[in-house]
């Protein structure tokens, strides 16, 4: 299987192009705090593009929980920050949570040519390159791998979600030095100060994500999403799949 996968790579702002199996990016920290939702019990995750698409959508269900930023802070109203260490601590069992970043939501809600959907950080990478493999050897083979970061036109600079999407290529590949690859990039990306912007003391960037930002395959789940409606826009709805 490994020799006929097609392996493509887009960016948020070429979202739209992304086709088959598309593996949507975000570790610092949509996809990571989604991670945790899943793991803390959520029901179900809603992502939406905008604030106020976020606020409508509670309609359907008014006791979910908003969670999200705007420049990395909470958004007023909203129950929840970005943050994956107050995801972990935060009772959400049976909840579903409506999630808006500035990244991470934009590419899920904008990948419109998705066969399949997944999102994902480095704490369900493992898991999410073996369930893509699966499906695409039942739909033609292509993945898409959509880091968040923006678009192709930010090369070279390389990222954390370039990052997981190299490792995600490593293991779709079988390549044997998938983890040794990511671990060096990892050191790269601390060497760089990628993560000092998480200080003690703040809490809507707080030192404890780290960890969790750099725990790959923390878990054996993948995250589904599909295409919704709602109020005249789209959203997309994840649902947590285990034991892949």
């Amino acid at each position: 299987m490994t020799n006929s996968l097609n392996i493509r790579r887009v960016y948020r702002l070429e979202a739209a192009e992304a086709r088959g199996v598309v593996i949507v990016i975000d570790v610092i920290r949509a996809f990571t705090v989604a991670a945790y939702a899943f793991a803390g019990g959520a029901q179900r995750l809603w992502l939406v593009r905008t604030t106020d698409e976020a606020f409508v959508l509670r309609q359907q269900e008014p006791q979910a929980l908003l969670a999200g930023e705007v420049g990395g802070r909470l958004i007023p109203g909203f129950d929840l920050n970005n943050s994956p260490s107050l995801m972990a601590s935060t009772n959400v069992q049976g909840r579903t949570i409506i999630q808006r970043t500035g990244a991470g939501t934009q590419g899920a809600v904008g990948a419109i040519n998705a066969t399949h959907l997944l999102i994902c950080s480095l704490a369900n990478a493992r898991a999410s390159a073996a369930y893509a493999r699966q499906l695409a050897a039942i739909n033609g083979g292509v993945i898409t791998l959509l880091p968040t970061e923006g678009s192709s036109q930010h090369l070279p600079y390389i990222g954390e979600d370039s990052v997981c999407a190299d490792y995600l290529e490593a293991l779709l590949l079988e390549q044997h030095n998938a983890t040794a690859l990511l671990t060096e990039n990892l050191a790269h990306l601390d060497a760089s100060g990628r993560f000092d912007f998480m200080k003690q003391g703040d809490i809507d960037f707080p030192f404890e994500d780290i960890a969790l930002i750099k725990g790959f395959d923390h878990f054996n789940f993948v995250m589904v999403g599909q295409r919704k409606q709602w109020d005249g826009f789209d959203y997309v709805e994840v649902v947590k799949r285990d034991n892949v």
